[in-house]
């Protein structure tokens, strides 16, 4: 949602910090956890001055419920909120609790001294409305007030004030009132409000005094306006982190429940949209849908057909969220659901349109493991499953869920795109039969399967070409009427149309060029990429069969001047750099049609755009929209989903029917709906999902009236705003003939007993006329085809058609099937349709979902149980989860070798590299390649060697004697330094750790025994701590209870052993760099006294005479 209301006390805050020309608001905000005893320490007026106090909840009409108590001391209202706070209040049907007040100074004044303002924001202005008689006796305002427009763009003057607002206010008051209305309006648009009423407005004693407000905000300006809406005294550098959040309170009549607001907390985080709603608990039709549009239209349709007191959330998800945030929404969903036993069970309906880029099989697995886990609760709440959705890899999803039906041990119903997409409603509450064995939809992946006759029975025959012959001059006339902001009805797209793409989308530009090859274009419709984060280059894509490249550039210029042709932009730019992008598209005169994919646009920067494209003869399709296709022309980005889907709804060539949209998702089934029940589509458009659309309905209803190929128009619409009746008033005044099929979602919205803010930022209702409900019915009341219901919409296209068949209206063409395009590799794989040996395998760690797996262990659980780094390197180098002990060795190995000074070889290598300014990889590369059997490699040669003997049942003696025969040294064994006498503390530790907690240590014990047979002979002779490690790590594994005989030699032949040096010793190296950069020691030269230069003797090594050499 864009415009989101704000608390009173939220909204007098931020004017009394950006507000001149009035008293600046003293108030205390008083919540069931206040101390109210305490509060008069934080605001001594409270005991001095006469106080008014009242519900801060979005209430309206507060004074006539009878929920303001003005004039009284604070005792009097800690005695009225004692009756108030926390209680259960009734307005009307709803009911809620009052748990939120605010108190304030009592202001002493006349009735004729309270005025009224209010501003509001539209497509085309700011309207101020002010009345000189405010207060809560002021009845109707839109017929009292006098309204000033102030239009995008332009400032307010006093003079203007003076002469709209002001002709009926007092002559003492004029003066401060327009000082004061030129402050407030330059905060509203500063801190980007979008609804701002104040009634009554005081003017007493020569002051200006805010009584009551109501506010709304645009939540999409939190990027421009978060330190103006914070609230610190000293905020940091750039007055963001440290700022608290704006809090935007539910509506009275419904508690914000935990589960809400984790969901809200994950909307946040995500790139993806998730939203809940509950609204009903006890409730028995559950919901989990996915797209916008999509999550209204499945609430119609429960409502529509009786099952209003049973709805018991709303909600959506869309934007491709992933498997792992797909499955927290549906285990949150799932936990609420199954709280409650309904005695005629539960129904689930998980629904969905068919998608353009979402992946239906990635989400559809998150949701198959929320099912799974909560079976048992389904299974006890006797909890019916009906599925329906399509689009990207939509195959492997509904199998999956099938699957899943099998198992779960409750009925799940599953049903793809040719079941329409609410019948699984119906379905679920008994209103329709559950089909045993539904009709399958004849593609798979992005082909067509072959079915003897025509790719798709179901489909009617259609235009055969896209028509580009004199007609398209017609195209070009402008509508006539008083029809004003209707932009030139000239056409959007050919089969000849150039586009440039703003961002790396490769996935889009792919699926594009896809698209116009299906459609046998002669040419790709994308000619550039603008790509301001790298320098110019070229992207490789595929043309068919074919591979080409499309340029990419830094610059819009280079772009512009170099593909002077393409009159199309594409902008998949963010919402933060949307409007800029898009500011200087519109000064390229090349440029007519510009696609706004990002959603969440401020409001006040999209009026702007909005402006400067109605001057520059621009159509804009957007913001927050997936776009618009052309069959046989032209699609936008990710239109019309996947290949499969292309083919499937015959977009590759046009038919008699264009609609307009707002929903993205929903232009998409449209495809669907009619391709099934006409000859298919001549072009749609999604406008958006945004309170103000570039274009809007009627633009683009123009144009297909104007077009002679056009037969007949359908129109999704939906609650809140007015274009649907400049729609109305269009066919009204004659400018619109053709045949009208209209609905507008969002019918269920008079149902709730609080507001609810459905999918799209511009879906909720303002006043009466902008329900759905009033819209389908005035529609219907100028001769539009209105169906009952969604459910009912293709029923009434496909009668329509019909008739216009019958007619002659529609005379269908020949099907021309279209050229084949090869799958690409990575979606076939996908799919399964192909396999591919794996170039690597790997077995130990996997990163792919959501969260970081070390050998199957989930990293929240190795921080959960405080498995360490000897738990971490237990589960990458052994896949085991060994026991503590053996985690806590591992780490006692680390620590023990991570260093031993400065001498040795490894380290010495490294200081030399160090101070010779080399960087810390090659540094510590240089000491770890001095690690072999004469310096800290010897852990795997003596576990070996250790082994053999002890397995070969060679008593110690004969074991020193074999290798003393053999000449060959016992790995382990010897010290420089150390000696039986001066022992090393190391291995003395390690010693006492091992023999206290191993199980068994035989191997270590046989060592044990070698050592003093050799240190009878030489006291230096010790077990090292190479060796012991060696030895003791062989006794770990073979008796930790983790791993075979087999396993353990595995590991000791390939090396493990040593790698425990490697890594501890590694600290040690990475220490002595820093140590070495620390001191800024310089380049070292070893001196010349500490090397003994032995040169070869030269005599007659080249002959007697080698002077004459």
């Amino acid at each position: 949602m864009s415009a989101k209301a704000i608390s009173e006390a939220k909204g007098k805050e931020l004017l009394n910090k950006f507000l001149n020309g009035s008293v600046k608001n003293k108030f205390a905000i008083v919540k069931e956890d206040t101390d109210i005893e305490s509060l008069t320490s934080q605001h001594s007026w409270l005991e001095s001055e006469k106080l008014v106090c009242k519900p801060d909840q979005l209430i309206k009409r507060r004074g006539k419920l009878g929920l303001i108590k003005a004039g009284a001391d604070f005792y009097g209202i800690k005695e009225w909120l004692g009756n108030k706070l926390g209680k259960e209040f009734h307005i009307g049907a709803c009911k809620g609790r009052l748990k939120n007040f605010i108190i304030e100074p009592f202001v002493q004044h006349q009735q004729n001294e309270e005025f009224y303002i209010c501003i509001y924001s539209h497509r085309t202005a700011d309207t101020i409305l002010f009345h000189h008689e405010g207060g809560i006796d002021i009845g109707d305002v839109d017929a009292k007030a006098v309204k000033l427009e102030v239009p995008v763009g332009s400032d307010l003057t006093e003079d203007r004030i003076k002469s709209t607002l002001l002709t009926n206010a007092p002559d003492n008051s004029k003066e401060c009132l327009i000082k004061f209305i030129l402050s407030l309006y330059t905060a509203y648009r500063d801190l980007h409000f979008t609804y701002l009423e104040i009634n009554p407005l005081v003017f007493t004693g020569g002051k200006i005094y805010i009584l009551d407000l109501a506010a709304k905000i645009d939540q999409c300006a939190e990027y421009l306006c978060k330190a103006k809406w914070g609230e610190v005294e000293f905020p940091p550098p750039f007055g963001r982190d440290a700022l608290p959040e704006v809090e935007f309170p539910p509506p009275f009549g419904r508690d914000a429940l935990p589960e809400e607001a984790y969901i809200a907390e994950l909307d946040a985080k995500s790139g993806a949209s998730l939203k809940l709603t509950i609204l009903n608990k006890s409730g028995r039709i559950w919901t989990m849908v996915a797209g916008g549009g999509a999550s209204v239209i499945y609430a119609d349709t429960i409502c529509d057909l009786g099952g209003t007191s049973e709805l018991a959330n709303y909600g959506e998800y869309s934007g491709a969220p992933s498997e792992q945030q797909t499955y927290e929404y549906a285990k949150t969903l799932l936990g609420l659901m199954t709280e409650q036993i309904h005695p005629d069970g539960k129904i689930l309906i998980v629904g969905g349109g068919i998608a353009n880029f979402t992946n239906v099989a990635a989400t559809f697995k998150g949701i198959v493991r929320a099912l799974r886990e909560y079976q048992q609760k389904l299974i006890e709440g006797k909890v019916a499953i009906y599925v329906r959705r399509a689009g990207p890899n939509y195959q492997e999803g509904l199998r999956i869920m099938r699957e899943l039906g099998n198992t779960l041990g409750v009925p799940i119903h599953v049903f793809g795109p040719e079941t329409h997409m609410t019948s699984i409603v119906s379905m679920a509450l008994g209103k329709k039969e559950i089909p045993q064995s539904p009709k399958q939809m004849h593609t798979t992946a992005n082909f067509l399967l072959p079915t003897g006759g025509s790719p798709s029975s179901s489909r009617r025959e259609s235009l055969s070409e896209v028509k580009t012959s004199s007609k398209t001059s017609s195209l070009s006339q402008v509508v006539t009427g008083d029809q004003s902001g209707i932009r030139a009805t000239t056409t959007l797209f050919t089969n000849r149309t150039k586009c440039i793409i703003w961002g790396m989308q490769q996935r889009a530009v792919q699926g594009m060029l896809d698209f116009d090859y299906v459609c046998s274009r002669k040419d790709p419709s994308v000619v550039a990429m603008i790509y301001p984060f790298t320098g110019d280059h070229k992207q490789k894509f595929y043309w068919g069969h074919k591979e080409i490249l499309i340029p990419v550039y830094k610059s819009m210029a280079d772009a512009m001047g170099k593909h002077p042709t393409a009159d199309v932009l594409v902008s998949f730019a963010s919402l933060r750099s949307a409007y800029d992008s898009t500011v200087e598209t519109m000064s390229y005169p090349q440029i007519k049609t510009i696609a706004i994919i990002a959603e969440g646009i401020p409001e006040n920067l999209t009026r702007q755009l909005i402006k400067i494209a109605d001057e520059k003869g621009v159509s804009i399709i957007g913001p927050a929209t997936v776009g618009g296709v052309k069959p046989g022309c032209f699609k936008i980005g990710n239109t019309g989903g996947m290949l499969d889907n292309i083919l499937a709804s015959k977009l590759y060539r046009p038919g008699s029917v264009s609609y307009v949209s707002r929903s993205g998702g929903m232009s998409n089934e449209l495809n669907n709906i009619i391709s099934l029940n006409t000859n298919g589509v001549f072009e749609g458009v999604a406008i958006g999902g945004d309170r103000y659309p570039g274009t809007v309905f009627l633009d683009h209803i123009m144009r297909y009236q104007n077009e002679a190929d056009v037969k007949m128009i359908v129109v999704l619409g939906e609650v809140g705003g007015t274009e649907e009746y400049r729609i109305i008033q269009a066919i009204k005044d004659g400018q619109i003939t053709k045949p009208i099929v209209a609905w507008c979602i969002g019918t269920c919205a008079k149902m709730f007993t609080s507001e609810v803010q459905f999918g799209h930022a511009g879906a909720c209702a303002n006043a009466e006329a902008e329900t759905a409900v009033e819209k389908n019915k005035a529609l219907k009341e100028v001769g539009c085809h209105v169906p009952t219901s969604f459910d009912e919409l293709g029923q009434v296209i496909g009668d329509l058609y019909k008739k216009l068949v019958n007619d002659g209206v529609i005379v269908p063409q020949e099907e021309v099937p279209p050229p084949t395009v090869p799958m690409d590799f990575t979606w076939a794989r996908e799919l399964g349709l192909i396999r591919k040996p794996a170039s690597f395998m790997t077995s130990i760690c996997d990163e792919r979902g959501q969260e970081l797996l070390y050998a199957g262990i989930p990293i929240t659980d190795i921080f959960k149980e405080d498995m360490g780094i000897g738990g971490v390197l237990s589960l990458l180098w052994f896949q085991r989860r060994l026991p503590r002990y053996a985690t806590k060795f591992i780490e006692m190995c680390l620590m023990v070798t991570a260093d031993h000074g400065p001498a040795v070889s490894g380290a010495h290598n490294t200081i030399v590299c160090a101070r010779a300014g080399k960087d810390l990889v090659s540094s510590l590369a240089s000491g770890l390649l001095t690690i072999g059997d004469r310096f800290g490699g010897a852990l795997d040669a003596a576990a070996k060697q250790f082994s053999d003997a002890y397995e070969s049942k060679l008593i110690p003696m004969e074991f020193v004697n074999q290798m003393r025969k053999e000449g060959k040294l016992i790995m382990g064994i010897g010290h420089r330094v150390k000696s039986i006498n001066n022992p090393d503390k190391r291995v003395v530790i390690l010693r006492d750790y091992a023999q206290k907690n191993f199980p068994l240590t035989p191997l270590l014990d046989y060592a044990s025994e070698v050592e003093k047979i050799t240190t009878s002979k030489k006291p230096n002779l010790i077990l090292n701590v190479d060796g012991f490690i060696g030895v003791a790590f062989v006794d770990l594994l073979n008796n930790c209870g983790c791993f075979t005989r087999e396993e353990s030699k595995d590991f000791v032949d390939i090396g493990a052993l040593n790698g425990l040096f490697v890594l501890g010793r590694s600290m040690g190296f990475i220490g002595h760099f820093l140590d070495q950069k620390r001191l800024k020691q310089g380049l070292y030269r070893h001196p010349w006294d500490d090397i003994s230069y032995i040169m070869p003797e030269t005599t007659g090594l080249m002959g007697t005479d080698t002077d004459n050499v």
